[in-house]
């Protein structure tokens, strides 16, 4: 299905003369630093859950603001994300992985020396706006480094088990961080991880020098698009203490809406947009990007809810906690791993998405399942599902999304599906958070309150959430089945060859 043409005048790039290595061993190279950061991204998103009650004891941080210690990297996060795209579009893709790197790094040095609770949301927020410019940077290397099929599918094999085992990873070093070192550790290990990023990123060459002056930004849409991502995830936010129904909730949400539906109107018109609207309006490619976020949104709760569940119903320590979520990890890899380089000569991406969100959904009903006295094993077995589904469903969805771009929309074509996870894992925590407070209140109004009936209590709002997040990622799996049009590679070989004819047609 050819996307609709676009009057925006493709620039004229000139490729730069530099020595580098040979072309197998340069895109080894850009595989291993693109990895490196889009592993930084995805792990800050949950390093500091485990370490949350370390970190609120030493800086002294209330339980009502506690909570903006992850939310100020999600904010940051989601409303740059598509600026983040398009300057790695504009501004040459190196230059902009180098820059976002530098102030990843900083960010994190800072978080690390914070000694209060503004100088950490500063940071955190600092981690989440360059982590918008390094993800979408990223995967548009990724799409452009590798054009040969078989490359494409392997490399998106393991950035999708990045993507996908990163944030389990994350929890497990927080874990150890915390309780070996210091909460602080979670923050500095940035540090290390981006120096050898940027040693592997100096000898990649420069792959775009824009003619005819400095390149445009649409800066109105940048505005409008930030300003409603980051309104709508505010509101969702406030939703998990004021509730769905209270008047600023509404508030936001609505005002978040309007600028989102502002900034389509603005895109439509402005002759250098923020995202180019041929992007999105392709049913494949919507479906693909919808899937990410109703599925991250779905699975968000296995975080969040059984980190509480196994350190305070469970009382196991913080790294032991994190430990618990290996096998998970381990399930993603062999999931993507499956997803990038085998399954897609033999299934539809459809299909693989579809049946990878209906695994992970069924992990979730395990989850659902559990009460006080439940053992590893049954915890264990939901862990597998869930991240043999997520392998599935991250690695084909994102390859899906980004397949067939063409290469001056690569950047914001990354920024787009990032968003989606993103805006999902935000949705749902503030969504499934709000539900597991709602049915725990409600069990412990008809019961006499006590220590063990409280535990039950927030177990039984734990439950609730899951099946809520089941129903989520089955609705993700319908999705994909029913908008993604991709029949097999064939065909996705053929539809990118015929959206590349109408935009030279």
């Amino acid at each position: 299905m050819p996307l609709p043409s676009d009057t925006t005048p493709c620039p004229q790039v000139t490729p730069l003369p530099c020595r580098t290595p040979r072309r197998g061993g340069r895109r080894r190279l850009a595989l291993v630093t693109i990895c490196l950061a889009q592993l930084m991204v995805v792990v800050d998103g949950t390093i500091v859950n485990v370490a949350l009650p370390s970190l609120t004891a030493d800086l002294m941080i209330s339980t009502a603001d506690r909570q903006w210690v992850v939310t100020a990297y999600m904010l940051a996060f989601g409303g740059l994300l598509l600026l983040g795209g398009r300057f790695a579009d504009r501004f040459g893709r190196k230059r902009m992985l180098m820059v976002g790197l530098t102030g990843f790094a900083f960010a994190s040095a800072l978080g690390g020396a914070a000694d209060s609770l503004e100088a950490l949301l500063a940071a955190r927020a600092g981690q989440g706006a360059f982590g918008a410019l390094l993800a979408p940077t990223a995967l548009s290397l990724l799409s452009t480094a590798f054009p040969d099929p078989g490359d494409r599918r392997r490399a998106f094999g393991i950035y999708g088990a990045v993507a996908g085992g990163g944030s389990a990873l994350g929890l497990l070093l927080g874990g150890v961080l915390t309780q070996h070192l210091t909460w602080r550790w979670c923050m500095l290990i940035n540090v290390p991880v981006a120096a050898l990023a940027l040693l592997c990123a100096a000898p990649l060459p420069r792959e775009h020098r824009v003619k005819g002056g400095r390149p445009r930004v649409d800066i109105p849409g940048a505005i409008l698009v930030t300003g409603g991502l980051v309104t709508i995830v505010y509101g969702f936010t406030r939703a998990e203490g004021d509730g769905w129904g209270a008047a600023g909730t509404l508030a936001l949400l609505g005002t978040g809406v309007a600028l989102l539906l502002l900034f389509v109107l603005i895109e439509k018109r402005v002759p250098s947009p923020l995202l180019p609207l041929r992007t999105i309006m392709h049913s494949t490619r919507a479906g693909a990007n919808l899937s990410v976020l109703l599925a991250v949104a779905g699975m968000f709760a296995v975080f969040f809810f059984l980190n509480f569940y196994l350190q305070d119903v469970k009382a196991w320590s913080p790294m032991v906690t994190g430990a618990a979520f290996l096998p998970m990890t381990g399930a993603v890899l062999i999931a993507s791993l499956l997803a990038g380089s085998r399954l897609p000569t033999r299934v539809p991406p459809r299909v693989v998405i579809s049946l990878s969100a209906l695994i992970a959904a069924i992990g979730m009903v395990l989850l659902s399942r559990l009460d006080v006295t439940s053992g590893y094993g049954h915890v264990l077995a939901a862990l597998i599902a869930i991240g043999f589904g997520m392998g599935g469903v991250l690695t084909s969805a994102i390859d899906t999304a980004t397949h067939g771009v063409d290469p001056r929309d690569a950047g914001v074509a990354g920024a787009t599906v990032n968003a989606a996870f993103q805006v999902g894992g935000s949705l749902g925590t503030a969504l499934l958070n709000t539900i597991a407070a709602s049915a725990t209140s409600d069990y412990l109004s008809t019961r006499v309150s006590s220590p063990a009936r409280r535990i039950d209590a927030l177990v039984h709002g734990y439950g609730v959430a899951s099946w809520w997040g089941a129903g989520i990622l089955a609705a993700a799996g319908l999705v994909a089945l029913f908008l993604i049009n991709v029949a097999g590679p064939a065909t996705t070989r053929q539809a990118a060859r015929v959206d590349t004819e109408s935009h030279h047609a």
